[in-house]
Parts: C-alpha cells; structure tokens; sequence
C-alpha cells in the first residue's frame, strides 16, 4: 500500500505534555498540526496564551479536545501520552480510526496484562506484557504502526537544540513519512525495522536514568556514572533480547544514545527521581515534586515481576526495586552494586 503525499496535510499530536508540545513544534515545520489535550479548560488556556507546558506553540499549531477532530482531519497521528493513560486514550480514539490512518507513538513505557482470575501456579511472561504499539494494535484498526525514539529531551527540543530520532516500523512507508515530517536542519531521523526493539531500548534505559540520578544524588562523579551505564546497556541487551528485541537496536540512537543522554541530563524526569531517592525523598515524595510522568518506576515494577517469574535476576533493576518498593537506602543499594562479584565484560555478542 503507497501512502498519500500527507506532508501536505495536517498532522495530529495526542498529548500536550513536554515532550508532546515538542514533537508538534518540530511537526509545524513542515506541516499544519493539531495538537490534543484532554482537558477543554487547558485547550482554552492554550489558545488564549499561544503556550503548552511552558513551549511557545508554532503558527501552524490548533490545539483541539476532540480525538474524533483529530482522526477526521489527519492520516498520520503522533499519541505521546503516559504508558498507564495509554489503553485508555486509544479505547477512546479507536471508534474514529480507520485502517488508512498511521500511528506513530512516542511513549516510552510498558502495558501490564494480567488475568482477572489468578490461578495459583501463574507464571507471568512475555504475554503478559505490552509495547505501545501492541496496545494500538489491539484498541484499534490501525495496522501501519511505528514509534518515535531516541535521545529526545524534551526541554532541549523545546530550546530548538540540534537533535536526532528514530523511526522504527515494519513498514517502510512508515519510515519514510516519519523522516518527510520530522526532518529539519536542526532535527535528523534515522529509519530502524526492528520495531519492538527500539520500543524497548526507549522503556529500559530509564531504569537505568533512575540508577544515574541516585549516583549523581549521592555525590559519586563520572568514574561511577561511567561504570553504571556500561552495565546498564549489558542489561537492557539482555532483557531485551528476552523480550524480543535485536542487540543492534541497542548499540544505536535509540539505545545507548538514548541511555547516555537520559542517564547524564539533569532535565531527565528518571533522572531526577533517583536523585530526590538520593536526597533522602520518599518515593511517593519525589513524585509528587515532579510535575510530568516518570516512566522508570512503573518499568521496574513490570520488570522485576517478569524476571522473578522467569528465574532471571537483573542486578540493577533488582536492587532499584529493593530501593524503591522495600526501603533499601540508596547508598546501601551502591553498596550491594559494588560488592557483586563481577563476571566477563562483555558475553552476549
């Protein structure tokens, strides 16, 4: 199936948040947007100030409530909402989606499946666990999905900052209309088809972030950052190889590009949760300081369950999980980290 020439056409963004906000600004470039927002009193306050999430909108941005609006009038949509909102929001939008329309998600998170009834010898596994474009596919008639990923902060794209992204998709169709809408001088797009894999990388390097931000909080320099992304990256490549995911996604933007800059920016949301941690915050505490969605510590949660039914023990995602859900303090947590016996560098190529 060839795709219309949509960069002509308006382009629609789900979700008003930092990173959404973002995403329509760059979109504006090229093409008309309209941008949703849940709440009809934050699209009025959008249109009267021109401003979402603290982001001056483009000329060529409208901002709208309405999904049927956004179905109606666009072919190719952008839905940058929060893994726990996601299902939710595509059973609202699917009545008015059609098979033509193309899906592009920039959530980094995980849908967790679990049967109503729990049998006593239930083992979770990959079945019980959801990318983003797996829940469009199952809300929706939507067949041509794709996501967006990469190292993307939000407040650096907002300042117009040089950037780069990947748009990995089974369809090449996808791809290219992913690259014709994104593209700019100041913003470069990589095509990637392993879809699941780049889904991946995006949601398992935060863990990773929250770990950073816990160091950074501690007071330990690069030496220790260093050594914790190194191990971080082992990791996810071993967890997302049990997911389904390709080590090549991991070795890329999407993967250590993404990691490297979520890991060591103070903008990062996973980050500064693990620095709060640090601080002697409460979970609860550190988000409720933070004004946007942590995707990290809903991923440990969903990842630690899957590891322990499966009899795997990811080291740093286990004891994230002790620092997080068990009251573990985060020095003891590094602690623990450092005195694990250490094992070959790298093993899995």
């Amino acid at each position: 199936m060839i795709l219309r020439n949509m960069s002509k056409e308006c382009v629609g963004v789900i979700g008003s948040g930092s990173f959404g906000t973002a995403v329509a600004n760059i979109l504006s470039k090229n093409s008309k947007v309209l941008l949703y927002a849940r709440n009809a009193e934050t699209v009025e306050k959008i249109k009267s100030t021109r401003i979402s999430n603290g982001q001056h909108l483009h000329e060529n941005i409208t901002v709208t409530n309405s999904l049927e609006e956004v179905a109606k009038k666009c072919n190719v949509i952008f839905p940058v909402v929060p893994s726990a909102n996601f299902r939710d929001m595509m059973r609202q939008f699917a009545p008015f989606l059609h098979p033509y329309h193309v899906l592009i998600h920039g959530t980094k998170g995980l849908d967790l499946i679990l049967p109503h009834e729990m049998p006593t010898d239930f083992k979770m596994d990959r079945s019980c666990i959801r990318t983003m474009s797996e829940v469009i596919r199952e809300e929706s008639v939507v067949v041509r999905v794709g996501c967006m990923a990469g190292p993307n902060l939000a407040k650096e794209l907002a300042l117009g900052h040089p950037a780069a992204t990947v748009i990995a998709s089974p369809f090449n169709e996808v791809i290219n209309e992913g690259k014709r809408l994104l593209r700019s001088e100041k913003f470069q797009v990589y095509g990637n088809q392993d879809l699941k894999g780049v889904e991946l990388c995006g949601v398992l390097k935060n863990i990773i972030a929250i770990a950073s931000g816990i160091i950074s909080g501690l007071g330990f320099g690069d030496n220790a950052k260093g050594l914790l992304i190194s191990r971080g990256l082992v990791e996810m490549i071993y967890l997302g190889k049990a997911l389904g995911g390709e080590i090549s996604s991991f070795i890329g933007l999407a993967g250590i590009g993404d990691l490297v800059a979520t890991a060591s920016s103070q903008t990062s949301r996973n980050y500064t949760i693990g620095f709060k941690l640090a601080q002697g915050k409460s979970m609860d505490e550190a988000i409720a300081e933070m004004e946007e969605t942590a995707e990290g510590v809903n991923t440990i949660k969903i990842i630690k369950q899957l590891a322990d039914a499966q009899g795997i023990k990811p080291l740093i995602t286990d004891t994230l999980y002790k620092i997080l859900y068990e009251g573990m303090k985060p020095q003891d947590g590094l602690s623990y980290l450092m005195k694990y016996p250490g094992n070959i560098d790298i093993d899995f190529l």
